[in-house]
């Protein structure tokens, strides 16, 4: 990778919809954004194992989940199976949940509200780490 360019942030927004990632921040901050609602027609092909090309460019992850869903909870444990480690992983969850699931969260940084500015901006400098080591 280029030292001028910033690896790509890729928001999985397989949850209900409500929380609305500020796309246009993240982008100012200079990294490619690149959104997942999930396939129309099918099952997401990373949980039939098979790998995602949004998920292999992917720098940093955010999500909005429901993990009581089983899919949801399925979805996180393979992004975490075949991403780096050192990939920054975001959820946005429902109150509660982090608690509920705090094994399955344990390599993911936790919201239960959506983020605010200066939390993306973290998430930003987070994923540019990522971007240095893998320089």
């Amino acid at each position: 990778m280029n030292p001028n360019e910033k690896g790509a942030i890729l928001i999985d927004v397989t949850g209900s919809g409500d929380v609305v990632f500020d796309r246009d921040l993240l982008s100012r901050f200079g990294h490619p954004v690149m959104v997942c609602h999930g396939p129309e027609d099918s099952a997401c092909p990373l949980l039939s194992g098979s790998n995602c090309e949004l998920v292999d460019q992917a720098h940093g992850v955010m999500f909005e989940l429901d993990l009581d869903q089983p899919v949801h909870r399925a979805l996180l444990r393979r992004y975490q199976d075949i991403l780096a480690e050192d990939v920054p992983i975001r959820a946005v969850v429902r109150p509660g949940q982090e608690h509920t699931y705090a094994d399955l969260l344990e390599r993911v940084q936790v919201w239960t509200k959506p983020p605010d500015a200066a939390q993306l901006d973290g998430f930003a400098a987070g994923v540019e780490a990522y971007d240095r080591i893998t320089d």
